[in-house]
């Protein structure tokens, strides 16, 4: 039985000095809670059709807290005072959800919020793994509420935002003239226009466009999806959604 650094933590003291311990049942108490933990944001990802889910994300935080406890193990045993294996561990899992963001052919970042949820689900692991319970579980109170909570509000900001982008569609690209001409007449603002080349030989003319609300009227009265429905009755476009 190994006591490292004591560190005050109520949950640790409610469950009396082992808990604190470098031991087997401390080891194993960590482990369990790290990947009932996980797996519960793994779920929420999972339940959203994220690129990684369930499985991913218990992986991540069960490596993180094996690596913390072996580098804890180590300093005990061997005087080794550098986080090697956590570190080592930190790269590993920063490497792979770097390799999890993606552009789609509509020109969309995807799997950001997934990467940087492996990320932090990997610092989970690290608190767990050394025994900080009382950190851990308010990291993961917060993790999973970023995670679950804030789309909503961040959809509800982007929808009141004067700023949007739009993937369009056009059955020809000389109609482009005539749509730029309309939207002014709506009162919005072309702020840029990129073709898109996924979609070349397809028949299709595809445009990424940022686009700027400058009339106060469609400011006050119109959210996106009521533009995008305006704009998508010009029988010239084939296809019209905002981009997310």
């Amino acid at each position: 039985m190994n006591t490292l650094i004591s560190v005050s933590d109520p949950i640790a003291q409610a469950l009396g000095p082992w808990a604190g311990e470098l031991n087997l049942w401390s080891a194993l108490l960590r482990i369990a809670l790290v990947v009932f933990l996980a797996a519960t944001i793994g779920c929420e990802r999972s339940s959203k059709r994220h690129s990684a889910g369930l499985r991913t994300f218990i992986l991540v935080a069960f490596s993180a807290a094996v690596a913390m406890l072996l580098d804890q193990y180590l300093y005990l045993f061997t005087g080794c005072k550098a986080p090697v294996l956590s570190a080592a561990t930190l790269l590993a899992i920063t490497s792979i959800s770097a390799n999890s963001i993606l552009y789609s052919s509509r020109s969309q970042i995807k799997g950001l919020t997934t990467s940087a949820g492996l990320v932090s689900c990997c610092i989970l692991g690290f608190a767990m793994g050394a025994g900080l319970y009382t950190l851990t579980l308010i990291v993961y109170v917060f993790l999973l509420c970023i995670l679950a909570g804030f789309p909503s509000f961040e959809t509800y900001l982007k929808d009141r935002s004067n700023h949007f982008e739009i993937h369009m569609e056009l059955k020809n690209s000389a109609y482009l003239r005539d749509f730029v001409m309309v939207s002014r007449r709506l009162g919005l603002r072309i702020d840029d226009i990129e073709a898109n080349q996924a979609y070349a030989g397809s028949g299709l003319s595809v445009y990424s466009i940022s686009v700027t609300i400058c009339s106060a009227e469609l400011k006050k009265y119109k959210t996106h999806v009521e533009i995008i429905e305006a704009l998508s009755s010009l029988d010239y476009i084939y296809h019209i959604e905002e981009m997310h």
